[in-house]
């Protein structure tokens, strides 16, 4: 028998801890190999973590809502296959490739996984105090903001069997310094004249309603990590934010001629995200400076175009999958991508490599009726590019028979960029040169 260490996979770049949402295998549980194990979260995406063997779940390391730092243990798998004949078939199965994230195992010897089954637990016993398991992390935070076990013990968790998160600990922070709650807990446990009952305590409560008529809704965690997102990037970036009007006359009246035969013929629809990508792509080829980012005083210029297109999630949410090296794709390769992210993004199915490594964003404020929009920047990237609704206008129509009044599809864009290493030439240039791609579309051209 050998046995394998299922290991905390690393899921991006700048990625170095995830969260155990939840277990799908439990300990004595058969799996084969790419069956699912468990699914982790980080503050990009959720995923699951499969299987690189076929074998038993010996044992499972951390519980269901902790947080691990990436190369930790998660969990030991005994296989039928002796240790010297596991080696090479580990190896070729690391690297599968069914579209999920897969976790890298490492082979041990019998002394070796011994002193994992004998010290890793130890990462997440139970305290000694109080009447709940409470997570390292949640003790630790616990600890640097000065939370009594009192005041633990009195706190509501979300976690299985009522366990404290994260979540719930960040959240009690925050009421705790914003001044939501007066009293703490520890004050009620000590004064003899009050009773302690069964139920929450009435200070956290009284933090969930100021009102009759006021609700209060907790974030949740990806609309936390979005918030967070947001302002530092407000914090980083010295926001600048140009408009231009663009006539897509040729645009609009391409696409209601072809869709219905280009859906026949490929099987997608032709939406106008596509075809924005695709001239963003010429533009930013056209002012390279604009595909940048910021490490202190240095300038990293990317050689990738890789725009990423902020999508709306059936939460509310967004979420910004990433079309990479897209200036490499004609339209219809543009389309397919568009189509299968966004597909993907709604049915929450993305994985971590399709949100990662965007230099530039696109947004389309225009798909919820808005005329124009002042969007934030996606850090680490300098810039973004917001479009808006296609409206009917009348407009000046020039000739070389002389100008006329006509009626044209009108758009506004929308272009904010970080003041740091975009100035108003840079920032104001490439987004004409956008618009005029747009503008200068060929309506004969064939699909």
């Amino acid at each position: 028998m050998a046995k394998f260490e299922l290991i905390m996979p690393k899921m991006g770049e700048s990625i170095i801890e995830a969260t155990i949402l939840k277990w799908v295998k439990q300990p004595g549980d058969k799996v084969e190999i790419d069956e699912t194990i468990l699914e982790i979260a980080t503050d990009k995406v959720d995923s699951e973590v499969p299987s690189p063997v076929e074998g038993i779940i010996k044992e499972i390391l951390y519980p269901e809502d902790e947080t691990v730092e990436v190369g930790k243990v998660l969990a030991i798998i005994e296989t039928e296959a002796t240790e010297s004949d596991s080696v090479s078939s580990i190896v070729e199965a690391a690297p599968s490739s069914n579209g999920k994230s897969e976790a890298p195992v490492i082979l041990e010897t019998q002394k070796q996984v011994k002193q994992v089954q004998t010290v890793a637990p130890s990462a997440s016993v139970s305290i000694t105090e109080g009447s709940r398991f409470y997570s390292p992390l949640v003790r630790n935070i616990a600890k640097s903001e000065g939370i009594s076990m009192a005041e633990l013990e009195a706190l509501a968790g979300s976690g299985k069997e009522g366990r404290v998160t994260k979540k719930d600990i960040l959240s009690f922070v925050e009421q705790k310094k914003s001044g939501t709650i007066a009293t703490a807990p520890v004050q009620q446990k000590t004064a003899p004249q009050q009773k302690l009952s069964s139920t929450p305590s009435p200070q956290l409560a009284a933090a969930k309603s100021v009102g009759g008529d006021v609700e209060i809704v907790e974030m949740d965690r990806m609309r936390r990590l979005i918030a967070d997102h947001m302002v530092m990037s407000k914090h980083t970036s010295p926001h600048v934010t140009s408009f231009v009007e663009a006539d897509v006359t040729n645009i609009v009246n391409w696409r209601n001629k072809v869709k219905k035969e280009f859906q026949s013929k490929y099987g997608e629809k032709i939406t106008f995200t596509p075809i924005f990508i695709e001239a963003l792509a010429k533009a930013i080829k056209d002012f390279p400076m604009i595909n940048v980012s910021v490490d202190g005083t240095n300038i990293l210029v990317k050689k990738n175009i890789n725009v990423g297109m902020a999508t709306a999630l059936p939460s509310g949410n967004l979420i910004v999958p990433v079309i990479k090296n897209a200036d490499q794709f004609n339209l219809l390769g543009i389309t397919k991508q568009v189509n299968d992210l966004a597909k993907r993004a709604r049915e929450n199915k993305l994985k971590p490599e399709d949100i990662q490594g965007g230099t530039y964003t696109i947004t389309n404020v225009g798909t919820f009726g808005n005329v124009m929009g002042t969007p934030i920047i996606n850090q680490p990237q300098v810039a973004i590019m917001s479009v808006g609704i296609i409206k009917k206008k009348p407009a000046v129509i020039e000739t070389p028979q002389g100008d006329l009044i006509g009626i044209r599809h009108m758009m506004y864009l929308s272009h904010s960029y970080d003041h740091r290493v975009v100035d108003g030439f840079l920032g104001g240039s490439f987004l004409r040169k956008f618009a005029d791609y747009l503008e200068a579309f060929d309506v004969n051209q064939t699909i």
